[in-house]
């Protein structure tokens, strides 16, 4: 299951996050390297933008409670389809009307 989160912190002085930021990157390394998370990136300014790739979203509540235990903030959640599930899926609909 595809989730993009979009990040943003409390507003706090971004000096005073500085620590809570490198061990977000350290936590997010493994995740990165296992392929739960596909990609990630800092926004401009402040906050991130990551791109899970969870078995359920029980998975991504644990990930989103560890992401805010390192950085409190808000995260949007927007569930993805992947390009097959979404072709499959737009196939079926042509099939339906069709018929």
């Amino acid at each position: 299951m595809l989730f993009l989160v979009i990040s943003t912190p409390r507003p706090d002085h971004p000096t005073s996050l500085n620590e809570a930021r490198t061990r977000y990157w350290d936590w997010m390394r493994p995740l990165l390297n296992s392929g739960q998370a596909r990609s990630v990136h800092a926004r401009v300014g402040r906050g991130a933008v990551a791109l899970f790739d969870v078995e359920s979203t029980t998975v991504l509540h644990r990930y989103i409670n560890e992401w805010s235990e390192i950085i409190p903030g808000h995260h949007e959640i927007i569930p993805l389809l992947d390009e097959d599930v979404a072709k499959d899926y737009l196939a079926e609909q042509r099939v339906e009307t069709a018929g």
